[in-house]
């Protein structure tokens, strides 16, 4: 997959409640693109007071301590003692964020003692790279991407799952006459051209017996929804279930939709929030503390979805409220963790053979598997 394409779905999610980014996704009208809200940058210089009006000692002293200070990140504090946090999307706001801007307008960020700037990306490639520089605090990116980033040798870490089951899938219309992977045998499959779907593919269609030299593919870059519409292919894989799949429903379309991990591909994390290796001794209590805000509101959001997704829509009203609603609902459970597990948990089985799947469809060269990749120590109850 290209930087560029590092997306994992198809992309129509429009007016905002569209998405067609590194998720490969949605209607090639869609693909306009992420304008990052460059938020300028919050810097506050500390004016000290000149050296010459010190006494000597005290002179030389200040000197001292402002040369051993040199290196370290010091915690920029919000008007109100609020350690101040940046967080970059994995592309436009959506339901997949509906746990962090909830957290953002329900006080639990604030409570936490953090002031968190949520941006978007100026490209679907910046936010591993944006995170892996130090210009973020954390960002929001995916398990394939994250394993992929390592293999090119950047210090990046997933430290918790926001969305922990895959939402890419193979999606079809009634026309298509495809209800099972067997169906797609003799058929046009629609895909976004990047690589790690192509190879979910063809896991898919040796898992059903298929040839898959029996199956033509098309490259529809951006364009995935519409030219199922339209019927220029039978299907296409990489929409995802709980947006393009929704959507398509809601326009009584009646899609037919296989979910890749049901279909031969190895589950693994769809979204991750991903800090800088380097920095996770260091600003370890400040993703812990954010991690925990997010699982606070994320409960609150479960008792009360219609109540808990505003925070989204309020910061974000190109959104569609009915789109947004339907997908958070269906989407809830794969925020909330498992059974006797901390919210975040990453499956370290589950990394494994993800990793080992990539591997051995060569993508990826140089990593012997999943360990460093992800971390659960700064979940809510982990220890450092």
């Amino acid at each position: 997959m290209n930087d560029a394409s590092d997306r994992t779905g198809i992309g129509a999610r429009r007016d905002a409640s569209d998405r067609t980014g590194i998720r490969a996704r949605r209607d090639a009208s869609d693909r306009t693109g992420v304008h990052a809200r460059r938020d300028a940058s919050d810097r506050t210089g500390v004016h000290a007071r000149p050296v010459a009006l010190l006494p000597p000692v005290l002179g030389v002293l200040a000197v001292v301590l402002a040369l051993a200070a040199c290196g370290e990140k010091k915690d920029e504090l919000g008007p109100s003692g609020t350690k101040k946090m940046s967080l970059m999307l994995d592309y436009l706001p959506n339901a997949d964020h509906a746990g962090i801007y909830a957290a953002q307008a329900g006080g639990q960020f604030k409570d936490a003692g953090l002031d968190v700037k949520i941006r978007q990306p100026p490209d679907p490639a910046a936010p591993i790279k944006q995170v892996a520089a130090g210009r973020v605090d954390l960002a929001i990116s995916y398990e394939p991407e994250v394993l992929r980033a390592r293999d090119k040798r950047l210090k990046v870490v997933a430290v918790g799952a926001i969305v922990r089951k895959p939402l890419t899938s193979i999606i079809s219309l009634p026309k298509g006459k495809v209800r099972s992977p067997r169906d797609l045998k003799g058929k046009t499959v629609g895909t976004a051209g990047i690589d790690y779907q192509d190879a979910y593919l063809q896991t898919i269609l040796e898992q059903a017996g298929v040839n898959p030299s029996a199956v033509k593919k098309r490259n529809l870059g951006f364009g995935l929804v519409p030219g199922l519409v339209s019927g220029k292919v039978d299907a296409v894989l990489g929409g995802f279930w709980n947006v393009e799949g929704i959507e398509l429903a809601q326009k009584k379309r009646k899609p037919r939709i296989i979910r890749v991990d049901r279909a031969g591909v190895p589950t693994y994390d769809e979204l991750v929030l991903v800090a800088n290796q380097d920095a996770l001794e260091r600003d370890g209590k400040r993703i812990r503390a954010f991690v925990g805000a997010v699982a606070r509101a994320t409960k609150a959001l479960e008792r009360n979805p219609r109540e808990g997704i505003k925070g989204l829509l309020q910061a974000n009203p190109d959104l569609n409220p009915k789109l947004q609603r339907a997908s958070v609902r269906a989407t809830l459970p794969l925020f909330l963790p498992k059974a006797g597990k901390p919210f975040g948990y990453q499956d370290p089985a589950e990394w494994k053979a993800f990793a080992g799947w990539m591997r051995d469809n060569r993508l990826v060269k140089d990593i012997p598997g999943a360990r460093g990749a992800f971390d659960n120590r700064f979940l809510p109850g982990g220890g450092l």
